[in-house]
């Protein structure tokens, strides 16, 4: 239904709670809608209605919104949250090991389908953040592309976003990735210290520019690999947080990540060992002070089982030399 649009209650829930009719109706938990009426998101008769066992009788109007009041608007989404593995949640932050394939917030070219959209669904405290630069993207501090999985934080509260943008900015978060890149990487450790900014030819691209913003990429070679299928494993560490940063710098240097078609890594004999739009960048570790405590916080995630395949088709390729 519309934001706010009311519905009447049926002849069949005549008598019951409102919480537990909403809940009926809508599909959603009755935990979220607690948190909905506790946010003031919940009308009967056109008056915002805060209690949870209030009676409601067959015909009466109630309207749900999807945001509290003073947020601005984000639309929801019907994606169920099992979707995406919660790490770790409190009343501050929560740290998500976001799959390949789902956007982080909406954009243009992604309204709907996101993985910030599932997040509001289940934490209405969410939209409270989504004002100003933060429209569309509440508790967002920092992204992971569409096409890589792993580890991100997003923030519940004012206080929790300050903190982790000021850990950002003092490069006190640490982030590490693992990637698949084509060729083989002789150095066994180094940074690309090169300016990113984007491509004159097409605005979507991103490239090493002079005078762009500054961006520094760590790099140890974990694997090498001979072959068909000639390819390094590293282990990336970001001292700066660029878009594309990771990609876009191992394409400067002659070593796409494998399965990325938009920076040169989707040809040849990768051209199918993954999905489309799905390349091999993993973000694997995420540390960052806690926005409350200050103890610092480490978290992991495992190699998804569709990169564990393709390494897998990679050293079979090499094996059988």
């Amino acid at each position: 239904m519309p934001d706010g649009d009311p519905w009447a209650v049926p002849a069949a829930l005549d008598g019951e709670r409102v919480d537990r009719v909403i809940a009926l109706v809508t599909g959603l938990a009755r935990s979220q809608v607690n948190e909905m009426m506790s946010a003031g998101m919940v009308s009967i008769g056109g008056r915002t209605s805060t209690q949870r066992s209030r009676r409601v009788r067959a015909g009466e109007k109630v309207g749900v919104s999807v945001s509290p009041p003073g947020a601005v608007a984000i639309p929801l989404d019907d994606r169920p949250l099992a979707d995406f593995v919660e790490v770790f949640v409190d009343e501050e932050v929560i740290v998500v090991d976001k799959p390949a394939g789902v956007v982080v917030h909406p954009g243009a070219a992604n309204a709907t389908g996101t993985l910030i959209q599932a997040l509001v669904r289940r934490y209405v405290d969410l939209s409270r953040l989504d004002a100003g630069d933060q429209a569309g993207r509440p508790g967002v501090v920092h992204r992971l592309d569409k096409g890589t999985s792993g580890l991100l934080v997003v923030a519940r509260t004012e206080r929790a976003r300050a903190s982790l943008v000021e850990q950002l900015s003092k490069r006190s978060v640490s982030r590490r990735y693992t990637a698949l890149v084509r060729g083989t990487v002789e150095s066994d450790s180094g940074m690309i210290d090169a300016p990113l900014g984007r491509s004159a030819r097409d605005p979507t691209r991103f490239s090493v520019v002079a005078g762009g913003r500054e961006a520094r990429t760590r790099y140890e070679v974990v694997a090498r690999h001979a072959g068909p299928m000639e390819s390094s494993e590293l282990a990336l560490a970001l001292e700066t947080g660029r878009t594309h940063q990771i990609r876009v710098h191992l394409a400067a240097i002659g070593h796409p990540v494998v399965g990325d078609a938009r920076y040169g890594g989707r040809s040849g004999p990768f051209r199918g060992l993954l999905e489309p739009e799905r390349f091999f960048l993993h973000a694997a570790s995420l540390g960052f002070d806690h926005p409350a405590s200050g103890v610092r916080m480490e978290f992991d995630s495992r190699l998804p089982d569709d990169l564990v395949e393709a390494l897998g088709q990679v050293k079979e390729a090499a094996a059988g030399l």
